[in-house]
């Protein structure tokens, strides 16, 4: 199963106590997934299609739960593609509570972005990356659904995807935030573990390329000092330069690996590391002005 399904498993499952957020839950799966229509006499009537049979599920257990009305529920089988579509049916004056419902209260949100994923939402697998998102029909309803979402300190964003209007958010501490706002928590927890490994795995692989990096510097370095040692050798020998310089030329030859600091403790009066780096500067300063010439 996707991540994706396995949050809206985890959610298909979650029912709020209050019949409030059950109300503000069960308009969301309507906008996203039906639509309300009146009847000859006036009242009104809830229609919903899905494919997701978590949705119809949720959806059907909400109406009875919330209302006492009777719910009519086709199943239609494609034997071709193996998969089945779902058609709900309410009808009755009470459902215009859920028609005109006003959002407002935290937990009412939290109910109806919770709603709103299950229907439409779906979330990429974050072993490979980070991005969540709810589909919607209309800019209105999008926008809705934004402010819904920043209303909890958060940063969605609208783009538009053919006829369609998405709503959603790339950061993982933010994706992370919008799971524990829907109550998604097994979800939450198996993501965190997924940025802890990820986090841990780039830290590793900083260090070893910042260690590689010093590694090769130093070897590039050592192999500029050997190069200018040896030119100087070659061309004047070492009998004309300063004893400490001698000194730090012919120890340098024997151990061409040792650092700057290994270096200055082989010396025949040792020094520190940073009176090594101004002897070896001295010598490549003495190798390029005999390269000049």
């Amino acid at each position: 199963m996707s991540f994706s399904g396995k949050i809206k498993e985890e959610l298909a499952q979650h029912y709020a106590k209050a019949r409030h957020c059950n109300l503000a839950e069960l308009s969301a799966l309507v906008h996203m997934s039906g639509s309300f229509e009146k009847d000859g006499y006036g009242s009104c009537i809830l229609k919903l299609h899905t494919e997701n049979d978590g949705v119809a599920r949720k959806c059907f257990t909400l109406l009875g739960k919330t209302f006492n009305i009777s719910t009519d529920i086709a199943i239609r089988r494609n034997t071709a593609k193996g998969s089945c579509s779902y058609y709900i049916r309410a009808k009755g004056e009470e459902l215009l509570a859920v028609e005109n419902v006003i959002v407002q209260a935290v937990c009412c949100k939290r109910a109806y972005i919770r709603g709103a994923f299950i229907a439409s939402g779906s979330m990429s697998d974050p072993d490979k990356s980070y991005h969540f998102e709810i589909v919607c029909g209309t800019l209105k309803q999008a926008e809705y659904l934004r402010n819904m979402i920043n209303s909890f300190e958060m940063d969605a964003k609208i783009v538009k995807r053919k006829k369609s209007y998405v709503v959603y958010l790339k950061e993982g501490s933010q994706i992370v935030d919008v799971l524990n706002i829907m109550e998604a928590h097994v979800a939450l927890l198996e993501l965190e573990n997924v940025r802890i490994m990820k986090e841990m795995r780039n830290t590793v692989n900083r260090k070893v390329n910042c260690e590689t990096a010093n590694i090769n510097k130093t070897v590039s370095a050592s192999v500029r000092q050997m190069e200018d040692i040896i030119y100087i050798r070659d061309n004047i020998g070492f009998d004309k330069l300063p004893d400490g310089l001698k000194d730090v030329a012919l120890t340098r030859l024997k151990y061409p690996d040792a650092t700057l600091k290994e270096l200055g403790g082989l010396l025949e009066n040792p020094i520190g590391k940073s009176g090594v780096n101004h002897r070896l500067r001295k010598l490549s300063e003495i190798a390029e002005k005999l390269r000049e010439q």
